[in-house]
């Protein structure tokens, strides 16, 4: 009898590892499907935030003056357009979560000013487009940031995928947003043939401050092709800045060869950060390939 009693409790206790280790199993699963889930998510805002960032800088061209840039500047609006209503998913998966980093309620408040902002740009200053195009980006910022440090960093956990995840959700998009402030400013003022006491020095700063970021994103994670790319178009944008775009009179540089070198910089920077996404998403695979080979050696 006793035997039996204690042959029970031993197949008792192995249906319970088993089980144990399958539900284990699915929330490793889970995870890594997670991690795609919101890199697709992310890429999503990549994609918006680059847009938007775009459309303000045709736009200061086009109200100092230079006309050439209108049909560019309808064109990419209803880029826009089209990509805001692919981060409904994100934000209804999100609003099921606890804390969500991004809801339903929030991306519309978002498409509304958008809409809002479009509809009533002829009658903006060079001064406001950028302070409201500036406003939706950073709105865009922090939920790609959220997103990063909520969803994938914390799932990772290693130090130096830490760096990585900071870089391609919160830094590297930072340095975005700088040089294309810097990009918007500089378009109005190559257009005007002239720089302002008070646009020289904000020109400055953003240079100044997209050079930090450029830094901190480097040591954090500077290697390889893209960074090195990145790194020297952020670096001529920044001498072209300084020795050509901040002359009270007489600025020779044409607005639209300015809005093209500083496009080019941006988008290397935007390919530094595919670079990481890549990166993470390997990492992630890696992570689950240990994970799935443990499992296997305890079973």
């Amino acid at each position: 009898m006793d035997l039996i009693l204690y042959s029970m409790l031993i197949v008792a206790l192995l249906l319970a590892l088993i089980s144990f280790m399958i539900y284990r199993q699915r929330n490793r699963l889970s995870s890594g499907q997670s991690i795609e889930q919101t890199l697709a998510a992310c890429r999503s805002l990549l994609a918006l935030i680059a847009g938007i960032q775009q459309h303000r800088g045709m736009s200061s061209a086009w109200l100092a003056g230079d006309q050439s840039f209108k049909p560019r500047l309808d064109a990419k609006a209803r880029e826009i357009e089209q990509l805001i209503p692919l981060l409904r998913d994100a934000a209804r998966e999100e609003g099921r979560r606890a804390h969500p980093c991004l809801t339903l309620n929030e991306l519309s408040l978002f498409q509304f000013n958008w809409t809002k902002m479009r509809d009533m740009l002829r009658g903006l200053s060079v001064e406001q487009s950028i302070a409201q195009h500036s406003f939706l980006v950073d709105q865009l910022l922090k939920w790609l940031g959220a997103l990063g440090e909520s969803r994938v960093e914390l799932v990772l956990g290693q130090k130096c995928e830490r760096g990585l995840v900071r870089n391609y959700a919160s830094r590297l998009p930072a340095l975005t947003e700088c040089l294309g402030q810097a990009r918007a400013l500089g378009t109005s003022v190559a257009a005007k043939q002239g720089c302002s006491a008070v646009a020289r020095v904000r020109l400055m700063f953003l240079i100044a401050r997209a050079e930090a970021l450029l830094s901190q994103a480097a040591e954090a994670g500077g290697q390889g092709r893209k960074a090195e790319q990145a790194k020297v178009a952020v670096q001529e944008m920044a001498r072209v800045v300084r020795t050509q775009m901040l002359l009270s009179s007489r600025i020779s540089l044409p607005a639209p060869a300015y809005f093209a070198l500083a496009t080019a910089a941006i988008d290397s920077v935007f390919s530094w950060i595919d670079e990481c996404g890549t990166q993470i998403t390997q990492a992630s695979l890696r992570r689950q390939g240990v994970q799935q080979s443990v499992l296997l050696q305890r079973v």
